[in-house]
């Protein structure tokens, strides 16, 4: 069974989080983007449970 994480991020910050997450077993499995007010990145994480 895998398990999901979505987090909210800056543009400037994308890269340092993934590595991050990637440490801990995650994996990238999407990336959005997101603009209202400011750019952000939704990305999604998977890993198995």
């Amino acid at each position: 069974m895998k398990e999901y994480k979505v987090l909210e991020v800056r543009k400037k910050e994308a890269e340092r989080v993934m590595n991050e997450m990637a440490k801990k077993g995650w994996e990238v499995v999407s990336v959005a983007y997101w603009n209202q007010w400011q750019i952000c990145l939704l990305i999604t994480f998977s890993r198995e449970a």
